[in-house]
């Protein structure tokens, strides 16, 4: 019988490994590499500070004046001439961080990047990707309901499946006093946004539109992937009374694509700043990032604990200078706590950034929400929020538990868009600040909780008062 019993685990072991072949295809366009290319300087540069219309946008130039944050170097575009030196190698550019002064390229020829590493101009190559040898087949949409079941609504109360996690951060005392992010630009730095452009719910939100850092050729294809975004924007967007109310329902949004999901490399981390970057010249308020690394598929690439500083990795060096430029940026702690590494990731390292772990519905830290402090010291996560479980809608359109930093996160960053609604005239830092003070522990902040969770009426009321005196 056991002999009987072997072979048939065998041949169904065998099945399925052959069914999952099928799901994936041969990597199009044969071996290739990707490089980053860290620039010396600037000089010589088309652009100048005394004309910063030329490279941001009005309404991140009044960002910044209404913060009185000075523009430097870092914010003008990288030298052209520069760029056209390496192209001519015949390397292709994929994106480039003015930020950190940095070329993203691809090519087949991995020789090629030592005749560039002699420019005078180059100061630093690193090679961040290869080319696996196949990919998950694309995959069709999923079907999605254009209506929520009847059972979804909640009689008599109208934040719906909602009114946990907003109550949990007094968001829904914020929005009935009138403040529900109107006026607020929200940045969704994601790796797949299934179906949000088509369903109901998401398509009332105020989308201004959309872009792929991790697969530009296929711009649309955003909608097609995983639905990791969708979720991540309905926590935060969607405003469907008595059935689901997001942290920020009035504000405008973009969806931006940074994560690509048939890997794990560090080009992901060249990916995130572009968006990042878009999302500043574009105006954007706040940005919400539920993505993290430490490990990836080449080990060599992997992070240290040592090396959580906020600025051993480029994506964190790049989430640290968020503030400078005006923005906020909210990034998931990780759900790394039961695993062997259980620190927070980066960029949830970075500073100035409000890092967000996730509780239960008593309050109580759930066992995946990772942990700090950094390696400098600082305590992380910053603040907590519902993530185990938080209520979602999904790429089907059907609301949904799911847990995860990911979705405590956009709680908070939602949240974060109505407080400074209230107080336009509030620096990132001084908003940010005040998030942290109006933690449930703020009095003796620790690396698990953070300084606990924040009360967002609390804080309004605080600062009202405080207007008073």
């Amino acid at each position: 019988m056991r002999r009987w019993l072997n072979v048939f685990l065998f041949l169904l072991s065998a099945t399925m490994l052959m069914a999952r072949g099928t799901d994936r295809v041969k990597y199009p366009g044969g071996k290739s590499y990707m490089f980053r290319i860290e620039l010396k300087d600037k000089n010589g540069t088309d652009y100048s500070l005394d004309r910063p219309e030329q490279f941001l946008s009005q309404r991140a130039i009044e960002r910044r004046k209404r913060q009185n944050l000075v523009l430097d170097s870092t914010d003008l575009p990288l030298n052209a001439r520069y760029i056209e030196a390496v192209l001519t190698t015949g390397v292709e550019m994929v994106s480039k961080s003015k930020w950190n002064n940095t070329l993203l390229v691809r090519t087949k020829k991995q020789d090629v990047m030592k005749e560039i590493s002699k420019y005078p101009f180059v100061k630093d190559v690193r090679k961040v990707w290869t080319s696996p040898d196949s990919i998950e087949r694309q995959k069709p949409r999923t079907n999605y309901h254009t209506e929520f079941n009847q059972w979804d609504n909640i009689d008599n109360n109208p934040d719906g499946v909602t009114y946990d996690q907003l109550e949990m951060l007094g968001g829904n005392r914020l929005h009935r006093h009138g403040f529900r992010g109107k006026g607020m630009v929200i940045a969704v730095l994601d790796g797949g946004f299934m179906n949000a452009d088509v369903i109901p719910a998401l398509t009332k939100v105020r989308q201004l539109g959309f872009a792929d850092f991790a697969q530009p050729v296929n711009q649309e294809s955003i909608f097609h992937g995983i639905d990791h975004g969708t979720m991540v924007l309905s926590t935060m967007a969607v405003n469907e009374p008595g059935m689901f109310i997001g942290t920020a329902p009035d504000a405008a949004y973009w969806l931006l694509r940074c994560e690509d999901a048939q890997s794990e490399t560090m080009v992901e981390e060249d990916y995130w700043a572009a968006a990042v970057e878009f999302a500043d010249s574009a105006g954007v308020d706040v940005i919400n990032s539920s993505l993290g690394y430490h490990h990836f598929d080449d080990p060599s690439q992997n992070y240290d604990y040592c090396q959580l500083d906020g600025h051993s990795s480029m994506i964190s060096r790049t989430a640290s200078m968020v503030a400078r430029k005006g923005m906020i940026l909210v990034n998931s702690a990780g759900n790394d706590g039961m695993g062997t590494w259980k620190k927070i990731n980066v960029p949830a390292d970075a500073s100035d950034i409000i890092t967000v772990g996730a509780v239960s519905a008593n309050g109580s830290n759930a066992a995946f929400s990772s942990i700090g402090p950094t390696a400098d010291g600082r305590v992380k996560p910053d603040v907590m929020a519902l993530g185990s479980p938080t209520s979602v809608i999904t790429g089907r359109g059907v609301i949904s538990k799911d847990i995860g930093t990911s979705f405590s996160a956009p709680l908070v960053a939602g949240m974060i868009a109505c407080l400074w609604q209230a107080f336009p005239e509030k620096t990132a830092l001084e908003i940010m600040e005040m998030v942290r003070k109006g933690g449930n522990r703020a009095d003796c902040p620790d690396n698990i909780y953070g300084y606990g969770i924040p009360d967002f009426w609390s804080i309004y009321n605080k600062e009202i008062r405080k207007g008073g005196e």
